[in-house]
């Protein structure tokens, strides 16, 4: 169900800030349309530490309304603070997410043993397949290999992980875990090598703006073909590291943006793209064959 081309799906905001639910519907249809295997609502690119409780679900639903079963979508309900984070889970289960994807609890640096009673606590409260995310430069909490083998073992219905972290890491990952869980890069520049060397796909930022593209190469991939799928991700690390030259998401909201797809809007403590960055962003976006609105 959580294979290929996931999109971490930007939150599209109006110039005050406001949700734009019209852009949202929009944003919905343009994945359907346009190849995207599955839809990851409310995580780090959709701007989910500053939304509130009733706007995190509010997105949530609006989507899994929008997408009507067409694709699949993962809500992202993690937190610093477990009960948060079951209350997050349950809410985004009753609003018919598939799936949930749970960020390791940042800022506050539980122990592996920590991180292992966070998730298997909310696992065995919410009855919902559950996806770890594991991204330690933005989070400074690393949930080791050894402790995601020990919860894909003891929980049955923590199923997967978006992997934010080194090949080498991927690699070791992969030999723990692989054929028991749903292995997904959380990193776009290094998503066609983790699938051809065992994952299931991709959660990216970049299908934001090259859906399309980006499907091409986890199809290629996950068929083998590592001529075509190593040929059509060269044509995308350009664009990949464009969408990084800000924190994320920065710089793909105002890529988003560009295309016509969404306002500007983006909430502080994040602001609009810095100019110096608005000719490279735009170039980059041009070099993986991206016309403009």
């Amino acid at each position: 169900m959580f294979s290929g081309s996931n999109v971490a799906l930007v939150t599209p905001m109006k110039a005050d800030g406001a949700v734009d639910d019209e852009a949202l519907a929009r944003l919905v249809e343009f994945h359907v349309a346009n190849g995207t295997n599955g839809i990851v609502a409310v995580g780090t690119t959709g701007e989910s530490p500053t939304l509130s409780v009733e706007e995190h679900i509010g997105v949530v639903r609006k989507v899994v309304q929008r997408a009507a079963k067409r694709i699949p979508v993962i809500a992202g309900t993690g937190a610093n603070s477990t009960r948060e984070a079951i209350e997050l889970t349950q809410l985004a289960k009753d609003a018919g997410a598939d799936a949930c994807l749970m960020v390791t609890p940042y800022y506050n640096k539980p122990t592996q043993e920590g991180l292992f009673q966070h998730y298997k606590a909310v696992a065995q409260e919410v009855s919902i397949p559950i996806l770890l995310y594991n991204v330690p430069s933005r989070t400074g909490c690393d949930i080791k290999p050894e402790t995601v083998e020990r919860l894909a073992a003891a929980v049955p219905n923590i199923v997967g992980i978006k992997e934010a972290a080194s090949l080498e890491r991927n690699r070791e990952l992969f030999a723990r875990v692989g054929g028991r869980m749903t292995l997904l890069s959380g990193d776009d520049d290094l998503a066609c090598e983790c699938v051809l060397a065992g994952y299931q796909g991709v959660v990216s930022v970049s299908a934001n703006v090259a859906p399309r593209q980006i499907r091409g190469v986890m199809d290629a991939a996950l068929a083998g073909n590592r001529e075509l799928a190593r040929k059509l991700d060269m044509q995308l690390q350009r664009l990949h590291k464009a969408m990084f030259v800000e924190t994320n998401p920065i710089p793909v909201k105002w890529a988003v943006a560009r295309l016509g797809l969404i306002q500007d809007g983006i909430r502080l403590p994040l602001v609009p793209l810095s100019k110096q960055f608005h000719g490279p962003v735009m170039e980059a976006i041009q070099s993986a064959g991206i016309g403009f609105a």
